[in-house]
């Protein structure tokens, strides 16, 4: 339960309650939150540093991402998520393969499709912890809270639901073999898979 007002404005931009190009009125905002304009005038700063806010002629706005942004977001992911791999093949501890594995489990419990961009959100998160980087994981979640601001998901269809999950069993296997090039490789295609999913789902719309 978001409580800051760093969180609960973050939340809001994420969720989409606050759409790209809202203006965020200090005064609104503190009177909407209940705070005063000193913790949402911090907010609105550490925000427009993760690129979610921008100041424009009426004050700080919600910045609107374009499909160009999003697939460079997506181009630096694949190196880094490619990284995050590498790096738990050769850190990772028998702890960390059983969050990964809980993860994975917990994404083929699901029964539905609301939940799946969630449940593959916490693997990825546990992948990037056993990569025992704080660095990666910095600008990791940074990239990913751009991508959770929109609610079409790569992963809505079936097909590509099924090769992600058969993608990341490749990946944990890979990991648990301490094999770090086929760890990046394989952390590497399946990013780019996302992409090239995005692309079509682009094209399409």
């Amino acid at each position: 339960m978001p409580t800051s007002a760093y969180e609960q404005i973050r939340d809001a931009i994420l969720s989409g309650a606050f759409e790209g190009g809202r203006v965020l009125s200090e005064n609104s905002l503190a009177a909407e939150f209940g705070t005063s304009r000193t913790p949402v005038r911090e907010a609105l700063h550490r925000l427009e540093i993760e690129r979610l806010v921008e100041r424009g002629p009426r004050g700080a706005v919600v910045r609107t991402t374009s499909p160009e942004e999003i697939l460079d977001i997506y181009d630096v992911r694949i190196t880094l998520e490619g990284s995050a791999a590498q790096r738990a093949a050769q850190q990772a501890s028998a702890l960390d393969l059983v969050r990964l594995r809980a993860r994975q489990e917990d994404m083929r419990a699901l029964t539905s499709r609301e939940e799946r961009p969630a449940a593959n959100q916490a693997f990825h998160e546990a992948l990037w912890a056993a990569s025992h980087s704080p660095t990666l994981v910095d600008l990791l979640d940074r990239l990913g809270l751009h991508l959770r601001r929109y609610p079409t998901s790569t992963l809505d269809s079936d097909d590509r639901w099924h090769e992600a999950l058969a993608e990341h069993d490749g990946i944990i296997d890979a990991i648990a073999r301490q094999d770090a090039a086929a760890a990046r490789e394989l952390a590497e295609r399946h990013m780019s898979a996302a992409r090239e999913a995005r692309l079509r789902m682009y094209a399409r719309s």
